[in-house]
């Protein structure tokens, strides 16, 4: 039975997308089923998050090149870090004595943890940041079941009970099982942690992808096992809740088996990860969110370009995190209205204006486009902690207007406006 401090986690539904705005039949003819789009708040120990919200990614317990409390500044309402690399360097008894995540890394607000899945698959594959999700090949074609980047060697082994793996910062080995996953996040002390998952990749085969899920979802039971006893273990610890992660790649068929299989467990809410094609991301989602519980969260697992934001929200995602904010401030690349802009151009290195005009976030308010270009050109590592900050704001205020546009009636219509702006 789940512990009774479960009831420290809850998800309101707010209002409906479906209910306070009137897409058009073109609309709705593209999107291909019902709009599942809703705003809702979900409390946690360490604060309330108002949905749909982008999760900040701080990878290694700190958002890169940026202090927690310019993220709060700038209005992230939470962060979530990773349990594979914060497992590997400092561990996760460093945070645990600590007094969790939050208070070793000074934030306040809620943390996510993801499972250590992702970076175990993806490096252990040597795909190392992005795992190879091309365009799958065709019906006809061999796959291998042993997908590895061209040239790299395979550093994780999967099996029924877990995955053996070598760091990649030492090539020490080591071993994730659903059990350690769980002990390692409790450790961690996030309040919202994600079940230990297998992630495939286009390029395996239907048969080894059924028997991923398969295997996922007999983890998935492990994972609640462990964690409730953790929990009743840990009473003295403040509720952590747990999402079950939807695997299935493009397969409509396993993406709905998936949620039925795990939307009938006791998880607190539910991450949407695994394999797919950019252009199907709105139909998968929905597919996901057809099936899965209402009353529990959704959590979209790596997007943040402003066309796949909207989409993720229409079909029915609550909260959604990435890297790219901060990954493409470190190449200069920075956000506006208009479009994404380098910022290493030889034109901005007389332009005194700010990085974007009547944006509100401290780097714009307080240094030019001149400033920042001269940080780059000099190598200076103020250069990513100022465009990371307005691109983190960036995207949190586009988040925060959809979600406002949602409860006033108008989503469809800033919807068009935004992203007709901003790829024009």
């Amino acid at each position: 039975m789940p512990p009774a401090r479960q009831s420290e986690f809850s998800f309101r539904v707010g209002k409906r997308l479906a209910e306070t705005c009137s897409p058009s039949a073109e609309q709705v003819s593209a999107n291909g089923g019902e709009f599942l789009g809703r705003t809702g708040t979900i409390a946690t120990p360490h604060g309330e998050i108002q949905t749909p919200a982008f999760i900040a990614v701080g990878t290694k317990a700190t958002v890169k090149s940026v202090l927690p409390e310019s993220m709060a500044e700038l209005g992230a309402q939470a962060l979530l870090a990773n349990a594979y690399h914060l497992y590997l360097q400092p561990g996760p008894e460093i945070l645990d004595e600590a007094g969790g995540l939050g208070a070793f890394m000074n934030w306040p607000g809620p943390t996510f943890t993801d499972s250590g899945g992702f970076q175990v698959m993806s490096l252990g594959s040597g795909f190392k940041k992005v795992i190879d999700m091309k365009t799958a090949p065709p019906m006809d074609q061999t796959v291998s079941d042993d997908a590895v980047a061209a040239g790299k060697e395979r550093l994780a082994h999967v099996d029924n009970d877990g995955v053996w793996f070598k760091s990649h910062l030492n090539g020490d080995r080591h071993r994730f099982s659903p059990e350690i996953s769980m002990q390692v996040q409790h450790q961690i002390g996030a309040d919202i942690m994600f079940a230990f998952d297998e992630l495939t990749t286009l390029q395996n085969s239907r048969g080894y992808q059924e028997e991923s899920l398969e295997r996922t979802r007999l983890w998935a039971l492990r994972c609640l096992d462990e964690h409730f006893r953790l929990t009743s273990e840990r009473a003295g610890k403040p509720y952590q809740a747990l999402f079950g992660v939807i695997q299935g790649a493009q397969y409509e068929d396993l993406r709905r088996k998936a949620c039925r299989d795990l939307g009938a467990m006791p998880f607190d809410g539910y991450g949407i990860g695994g394999a797919l094609e950019k252009e199907n991301l709105g139909t998968i989602v929905r597919w996901c969110n057809e099936e899965l519980p209402e009353n529990r969260p959704r959590h979209l697992l790596g997007i943040s370009e402003p066309d796949d934001i909207f989409t993720a929200i229409e079909n029915g995602a609550d909260t959604f995190d990435c890297v790219s904010p901060t990954r493409v401030a470190r190449n200069s690349a920075f956000y506006t209205p208009d479009g994404r802009f380098n910022l290493s151009g030889a034109k901005y290195k007389r332009d005194f204006g700010p990085l974007q005009d009547g944006c509100d976030c401290y780097a714009c308010l307080n240094y030019s486009r001149a400033y920042i270009h001269h940080l780059f050109k000099a190598k200076e590592m103020l250069s990513a902690t100022l465009i990371s900050i307005h691109n983190e704001r960036f995207v949190v205020k586009m988040v925060d207007d959809a979600r406002l546009a949602i409860e006033s009636g108008d989503f469809f219509g800033f919807k068009a406006e935004t992203l007709g702006r901003y790829y024009s």
